[in-house]
């Protein structure tokens, strides 16, 4: 279960041109959206941590999630 809130990723899904959205379909989608964003960050440490920084900033998330 994702850490997400599940109204969030429904409006998420809506904006996309849903008319209609199942919980299980919020939840899926929330799953998937924390995995990746567990990604970038990670990724963005490493960045960070290269530049000789502690902070991490939206630079850094940006060229994290590049590649």
């Amino acid at each position: 279960m994702s850490d997400l809130p599940l109204a969030a990723v429904e409006r998420l899904i809506r904006k996309a041109g849903a008319e209609r959205v199942s919980e299980d379909a919020a939840e899926a989608l929330a799953d998937v959206l924390e995995e990746y964003a567990l990604s970038i960050g990670q990724k963005a440490v490493l960045l960070a941590k290269h530049a000789g920084r502690k902070t991490i900033t939206g630079r850094d998330i940006k060229l994290a999630s590049r590649g």
